[in-house]
């Protein structure tokens, strides 16, 4: 099964993850650990995609591989890090 592609690194100006999704514009989440912040990050988008459906937008469409809109991962401000792995 297919999903989107999740980024998770630490901010050090945040004090803490940050978790994102390139695919769904301004769609991320902060938490405490890599874990907190994968969990907030699913609930912003079962959110995004909600909001998104109702408003009529383009959604990436994993299943076919055909993607009917891809929006670029927000840049990473100072201080911040990817995770290794």
């Amino acid at each position: 099964m297919s999903d989107y592609h999740i980024n998770v690194f630490y901010s050090d100006e945040d004090g803490g993850y940050i978790a994102d999704i390139p695919d769904l514009e301004a769609c991320s989440a902060f938490g405490a650990s890599p874990e907190e912040a994968l969990a907030e990050v699913e609930k912003a988008k079962d959110a995004w995609l909600t909001a998104a459906r109702e408003a009529a937008r383009e959604i990436l469409e994993l299943a076919t591989g055909r993607p009917s809109t891809r929006y670029r991962s927000k840049a990473r401000r100072g201080g911040e890090r990817q995770l290794p792995g």
